[in-house]
């Protein structure tokens, strides 16, 4: 060169500062003060309209609950800091105004105290939490064990066959005093079998096979297992009449086939095999029908002289409760019968609550579902994103059927709500769902250098 100018191409190269994610963990920190705070004056409040006193045993469950919250913050600090700051706070608080509900209806039922026992399977799921966090250091290492995932499910879902039914489903097994809903569990691990077996295959179910009117069919080579361990869980599932299980299960089969292939069909072709499944079973199996005859006349007993039942005692704590309920201890939502702290929870929350209140709790969970939606969005491996759409979309459509099923929008099915109702197996495989929201997120925020260079390159 002359004079005075310097090729561009001698300078040396100046590296690309790498954008700093940050880990946000002290607002996570605060958040979950926040959320122990709101937890804990709702344990007052119960107190004083019952008692008309502070609960002697607040600072205990205040300091408890805290605990399990710090535990896993530090976990989170020390294993995933580029995580999502509002999973684990959602999940505090989610957790524990479930405790304040089941700990209100047990002041209605001496002797059926429940709430103790929840405290301890929260301990659990926070356990599990923890270690999730710790030792899954990679989430594609899940991938692996896409087989070993599906086994298992299966045979935890098959287990309850061997055991006595249960207010009609065989959904239980029960060992001493111990009792489980391997379900639970089965659909973290089918989430996981899904993930890993549309990601492998996603070409050829996108791309290959022939086409019927808008969708493309997919060779039975390729489709043929997944739908297979489809069909052999939801069997296992109806011959036990966990019917609200068996529904989720589909409704996660659908999704992840439309978010791997991008295909809508699928969401067609889904809403029609469930409505014509839906018929077939209403048709022969009595409990079935009995639900779909309540949910079209939910004022029949009333009306027969028969007094309500639980949909119709349901919907009067949700009408009872009006813009801002009753307050907390103060409704009537016990006449409900056995399943009030499970099944029926959420009539208690509308209720002494109120819509607003009702309201407040339905965005926890759409937040929850939205962050593990973002989730996926910033993954870059097939795998991962389906798994963090599958698992929030677990959440999703639990919600939506019990929902739906406790305000008459739907036929009543039994599942419990996340984190809210009573039910150990709910509560430690929800913990499990967030910990692998919380390993996905870090996965997905946590860039090194020059990683967005490579990729465009």
């Amino acid at each position: 060169m002359t004079g005075t100018m310097v090729d561009v191409a001698d300078r040396p190269e100046t590296p690309v500062p790498a954008v700093r994610v940050p880990h946000r963990r002290g607002t996570e920190l605060a958040l979950l003060v926040l959320a122990v705070l709101i937890c804990l004056l709702g344990y007052v409040y119960l107190g004083l309209a019952r008692d008309g006193a502070v609960p002697p045993d607040a600072l205990g469950y205040g300091g408890g609950l805290g605990a399990l919250a710090l535990v896993a913050h530090l976990a989170v600090r020390l294993r995933a800091p580029c995580a999502d700051p509002l999973l684990l706070p959602i999940a505090v608080l989610l957790n524990g105004l479930g405790l304040v509900l089941i700990h209100r209806l047990d002041l209605e039922t001496p002797g059926q105290e429940a709430a103790l026992a929840q405290l301890v399977w929260s301990t659990a799921g926070v356990g599990l939490f923890i270690v999730t966090v710790f030792f899954l250091r990679d989430h594609r290492t899940l991938q692996r064990y896409a087989y070993v995932s599906v086994v298992a499910a299966l045979l935890l879902l098959a287990a309850p066959v061997a055991f006595p039914a249960v207010n009609g489903a065989r959904i239980w097994v029960r060992i001493g005093g111990l009792s489980l809903q391997p379900a639970e569990f089965s659909k973290v691990l089918l989430a996981v079998f899904f993930a890993a077996y549309l990601a492998a295959n996603r070409s050829a179910l996108t791309y290959a096979g022939r086409r019927l009117w808008r969708l493309r069919l997919p060779t039975a080579r390729v489709l043929g297992p997944v739908v297979t361990i489809w069909l052999l869980s939801v069997g296992c599932l109806a011959l036990e009449r966990d019917l609200g299980t068996s529904m989720l299960f589909f409704g996660l089969f659908v999704i992840l086939l439309y978010v791997a292939t991008g295909r809508a069909g699928w969401i067609a072709a889904g809403l029609l095999l469930a409505a014509a499944g839906a018929w077939v079973v209403g048709s022969f199996e009595p409990h079935v029908a009995g639900r779909v005859s309540d949910w079209l006349h939910p004022l029949a007993s009333v009306e027969a002289g028969l007094g309500p039942n639980q949909l119709t005692q349901s919907l009067y704590a949700f009408a009872s409760g009006g813009l801002l309920g009753t307050g907390l201890g103060l409704g009537h939502s016990t006449l409900i019968g056995f399943a009030a702290k499970s099944d029926f929870v959420l009539a208690t929350a509308g209720e002494e609550l109120g819509l607003t209140g009702l309201s407040a709790i339905f965005l926890l969970y759409a937040l929850l579902v939205a962050r593990g939606y973002r989730v996926a969005l910033g993954l870059r491996d097939p795998f991962g994103r389906l798994l963090a759409v599958g698992l929030a979309a677990i959440v999703a459509l639990q919600v939506f059927v019990i929902a739906g099923g406790v305000t008459g929008l739907i036929p009543l099915t039994g599942m419990p709500m996340p984190f809210l109702a009573q039910g150990g197996s709910s509560v430690v495989s929800n913990w499990l769902i967030v910990a692998l929201l919380i390993r996905l997120s870090d996965s997905a925020r946590d860039r090194g250098p020059g990683t967005d260079l490579e990729e465009a390159a």
